[in-house]
């Protein structure tokens, strides 16, 4: 599977939330502490963050372990941003996409990642891949589940949903056409977070004002860490954490969402 993690604050060079903590996501890619699935996460990584002034994110990604790659370190010491998204991969199957198939993945404002795996790919999504127009899917990135989900995602965004009513709307209906299929979504514009528990571990940390991450997994033992039920949509800002409980396939409405309260 894969681990990721979002942030959005002030800014920070991309090293004191991507390598530094103790548990961080550079550490997670061979010593996660909550996955779930897989063990180590060496088929590739990214990294998207944000400058001031310019909405259109940037991307570091390969194709090999995070470990290895020996320009990281020094971007992440350098490179400040008050917005990113980045992940580490394990691949569900065999691909010769490289680092195509490593999140974060991105079209306009938006940065996405998926930690999970569709159950019966490519067959399971293919009705709802005859949806999308024949450029979309002749453009997309990779040959993998991920890329995929994130054009039925983007397809929602470009059609005007927010990003929160995109998640909530497109994971209900791969999980349909996919049953038992870990659909865990992140997405960012650089200004809020929208992220989706759905068969593996999400957790997030606020900090009332100044910023929030969202994450598969703590990077430290902060206590004020909060775990986020599964079959939950997360919409995040720096000054407030929503939790809307996620339709299951076929199902009624969901209830009306709870704010959390910030601590």
């Amino acid at each position: 599977m894969c681990r990721h993690l979002a942030y959005v604050g002030p800014p920070e060079p991309l090293g004191r939330l991507l390598v530094e903590p103790a548990h961080s996501l550079y550490r997670q890619s061979w010593e996660p502490r909550r996955q779930r699935y897989g063990t180590v996460n060496a088929d590739g990584f990214g990294v998207g963050w944000y400058a001031d002034g310019d909405p259109m994110p940037a991307r570091y990604r390969r194709a090999g372990p995070v470990w290895a790659d020996l320009s990281f370190a020094d971007l992440t010491r350098v490179v400040r941003s008050g917005a990113v998204l980045a992940a580490v991969r394990d691949a569900t199957v065999p691909s010769a996409d490289g680092e195509a198939a490593a999140a974060p993945f991105a079209a306009g404002p938006w940065l996405f990642s998926h930690n999970g795996a569709v159950k019966g790919w490519p067959g399971s999504l293919a009705p709802l891949a005859q949806n999308l127009p024949a450029v979309d899917l002749l453009s997309l990135e990779a040959r993998n589940d991920s890329a995929l989900v994130w054009e039925l995602v983007l397809a929602r965004l470009r059609g005007g949903d927010s990003m929160g009513q995109a998640l909530a709307d497109a994971v209900p209906e791969i999980a349909a056409a996919a049953p038992e299929s870990r659909l865990n979504l992140l997405l960012t514009d650089g200004v809020t977070i929208a992220a989706t528990a759905w068969g593996d571990t999400l957790w997030y940390l606020a900090r009332p004002g100044h910023s929030v991450v969202v994450a598969s997994e703590p990077y430290d033992d902060d206590s004020r860490w909060q775990e986020v039920p599964d079959r939950t949509l997360l919409s995040a800002g720096r000054t407030d954490v929503l939790l809307t409980p996620l339709k299951e396939p076929n199902d009624t409405p969901a209830p009306a969402p709870s704010k959390e309260p910030r601590s």
